[in-house]
């Protein structure tokens, strides 16, 4: 079978094309010439193959090789069923795909996976597998019927399934994880791959940690080095390279955990005519989007701006999409953090017209403009960081908001974060700042060693910091709120990647105790305030009566989805609004967002919730172009 075998309606679009129209002579199929059996199915109106512009085939299309690391082509009759022995016997094969190189290994073979951990320096941050077909994904894990859909839709996503107990998956794909992210294979090399293969393989980004995806042979033998055994390659170029898509089922719904290959660039319709908005999106998970009309075009998932890589890739995309979609940007949204790299390019274009978005804001703006509504809403942003106006950092936030504007009206107290940004990779920081704030002159007859898990003179050290405010600026985050807890239940003090311990604190939770710690919500001037304290004392008095860690998360959760709908009641009384907007990280927590959206429903609000962008920073650049559409008014395309 032939691996670059495609038709109108599948096979590389976004991941080839250099400009517009979507012709042939304008990707990267250019350099192949088509014979003329190829071009006859081109050709032919009536041919599943008509205007299929990768239409190729053995005698005239690209080719695949099969490479050792130093990138010689290894000898071999057949480059696929030679890669299929490799990874059956415990190596590491670096695969090209439609958006870039992936990095496979046997799933089940734990040896093989700690192996690819080891080298891509990713410690415990979970895997994605690929399985060759439905019943072999049931085998490990649980598929209902809207899963079942999502998995074979032709866009394949990667789609998170709670995993079997009897998972014959390595432990080591999703240590601490009682999901799976699973995906079906979506190309024909990935069918070959699985040809008389019955067990799943690990197909995980082809990069180290924190950098975009390698997508050419020479940027993979070099920066996949020491950790390819092989490169199953091929010659047709990438041009954009694109993660896969992510998400999960919650009811009927389908949500995005990552927006990338299989939707992009597909637009989506918002209220407003405005052309021409470029929003930068956020420094994390990081997405760009450009209007054009009633049209808002998102892009591929970015990523981290952490290093130079992303940062180029950041501005690549940003020509790439603009230039796709023919729209040359006049109006720039921007995050308000002025360190952040997308904010700093923002505000280095030559542009008249510059409108910085708060980070909550943009959250609940992208809920509004998948609505189609305006506002007001009550909006609850939950997340781990955002650069408030005030300077502080928050994260928990309850916002009165239209698209165009917003105002504060409530949050979770703000307590300190010692070390700035290192308290977000160190959780036992913040569970020390939470229970200093809760027990006040009282924490000297608290055990705290045992319940942060860190030695006597470290917590000393913050404990310091915290009293005299050194370096402890304030917080409202729920993201750090989930980290102390996460660290009090022993679950981690420390993590390896960003949001691990609260996605640890939710996979511990006993889903059969429906117990709550007490709500403590008070009104503070104009705000309405949600208080920790009680919470803190109560979970100490658990953990000292011996509680597990799986109750002690279940009545957290209680507890919040319960401060959260008593402030929505508050709010709702005050500025007689009837809708709740939910958005941001905190919100991909299925507990939270299910359990909440009930208590929501049952005191009669109405519930906007993102479904067609991640409720995560991918979103952001979303909610960016929402309320600079609303802020400049109709302009329509000229």
């Amino acid at each position: 079978a032939y691996p670059f075998t495609n038709c109108t309606n599948c096979g590389p679009r976004y991941t080839i094309i250099g400009d517009i129209p979507y012709d042939r002579a304008n990707t990267t199929m250019h350099e192949f010439k088509m014979c003329p059996e190829c071009l006859a199915e081109y050709e032919d109106p009536l041919d599943r193959r008509f205007h299929a512009e990768p239409n190729a085939c053995w005698t005239c299309g690209p080719r695949v090789t099969l490479r050792d690391v130093s990138g010689a082509p290894v000898d071999c009759d057949d480059p696929i069923a030679e890669a299929r022995l490799a990874l059956h016997e415990g190596r590491v094969v670096a695969v090209k795909g439609l958006g870039g190189f992936h990095l496979a290994a046997d799933a089940t073979n734990d040896e093989a996976v700690k192996r690819l951990r080891l080298r891509k320096h990713r410690e415990e941050k979970p895997l994605a597998v690929m399985a060759p077909d439905i019943e072999t994904v049931r085998t490990f894990a649980e598929v209902g019927d809207k899963e079942e859909a999502v998995l074979l839709d032709p866009s394949r996503p990667i789609v998170l399934l709670r995993k079997r107990p009897d998972c014959g998956i390595a432990q080591s794909v999703a240590p601490g994880n009682r999901n799976i992210g699973v995906m079906l294979p979506y190309t024909p090399v990935h069918h070959l791959l699985f040809e008389g293969r019955s067990s799943p393989l690990v197909m995980t980004s082809g990069n180290i940690s924190e950098e975009p995806i390698a997508i050419d042979t020479g940027d993979a033998l070099k920066r996949l080095d020491g950790i390819g055994d092989l490169f199953l390659d091929h010659d047709r170029e990438i041009l954009s390279r694109c993660d896969d898509s992510v998400v999960r089922v919650l009811g009927r719904d389908m949500l995005f955990l990552r927006r990338s290959r299989g939707w992009v660039p597909l637009p989506m319709e918002t209220t407003g005519s405005v052309t021409g908005i470029l929003a930068c999106g956020a420094h994390l998970k990081n997405t760009i989007a450009v209007t054009r009309s009633k049209q808002v075009f998102l892009s591929q998932h970015v990523g981290d701006l952490e290093n130079l890589a992303a940062f180029e890739f950041f501005k690549t995309t940003v020509a790439q999409i603009g230039k796709i979609i023919a729209v040359e940007p006049e109006i720039v949204a921007y995050d308000l953090h002025p360190d952040y790299l997308s904010t700093k390019f923002a505000l280095d274009l030559p542009l008249k017209t510059k409108i910085g978005v708060q980070h909550h804001h943009a959250h609940i703006a992208s809920c509004l403009g998948e609505a189609g509504i305006d506002g007001p809403v009550i909006g609850m942003a939950l997340d781990g960081t955002g650069y408030g106006p005030d300077g502080t950092v928050w994260g928990c936030e309850m916002l009165v908001a239209t698209r165009k504007s917003y105002s504060r009206a409530g949050h979770l107290e703000q307590v300190g974060m010692p070390g700035g940004d290192k308290a977000v990779k160190e959780p036992w920081r913040m569970a020390l700042s939470h229970l200093s704030n809760a027990f006040g002159p009282d924490l000297a007859a608290v055990t705290l060693e045992d319940l942060v898990h860190k030695d006597t003179r470290s917590v000393e050290v913050v404990l310091a910091m915290l009293e005299k405010d050194v370096n402890c600026p304030r917080t409202s985050s729920c993201g750090r709120l989930f980290d102390a807890v996460s660290c009090l239940c022993g679950i981690k003090s420390e993590v390896s990647y960003e949001g691990q311990a609260a996605i640890e604190l939710e996979m511990a939770a006993d889903e059969t105790e429906h117990g709550s710690y007490s709500v403590e919500v008070e009104e503070a001037g104009e705000k309405v305030l949600i208080r920790s304290r009680l919470l803190l004392r109560e979970i100490v008095e658990d953990l000292k009566s011996g509680a597990h860690a799986g109750l002690v998360s279940a009545r957290f959760h209680n507890w919040l989805a319960g401060s959260l709908c008593e402030v929505a009641v508050r709010l709702g009384k005050q500025h007689g609004i009837g809708t709740v907007a939910l958005s941001g990280g905190c919100f991909q927590n299925a507990i939270l967002l299910r359990t909440l959206r009930e208590r929501l429903l049952a005191r009669d609000f109405d519930v906007i919730m993102n479904r067609l962008v991640p409720a995560n920073d991918g979103g952001i650049s979303f909610g960016q172009a929402v309320v600079a559409a609303a802020t400049v008014g109709d302009r329509p395309e000229r």
